[in-house]
């Protein structure tokens, strides 16, 4: 599942989409993964594996360093 930031662009009437997160259940676990600027997701290992899914989109909500609202 992948989490999507959507906006207006600068100066434009035009809306732009950017992925923030990917979510992917894995053994009754969610691991959250980031998009580097090739368009390749990579797993976060230092976001342990969790069964909660809100608890994980909490942790993306809240930043987790930086790292998603940048």
């Amino acid at each position: 599942m992948t989490l999507i930031e959507e906006r207006q662009a600068f100066q434009s009437d035009q809306w732009v989409q950017m992925p923030v997160a990917q979510f992917r259940l894995d053994e009754k676990a969610w691991k959250v993964y980031w998009q580097d600027s090739k368009g390749k997701w990579h797993f976060i290992d230092d976001i342990e594996p969790n069964e909660d899914f809100e608890t994980q989109l909490k942790i993306v909500d809240e930043g987790h360093n930086g790292m998603f609202w940048g």
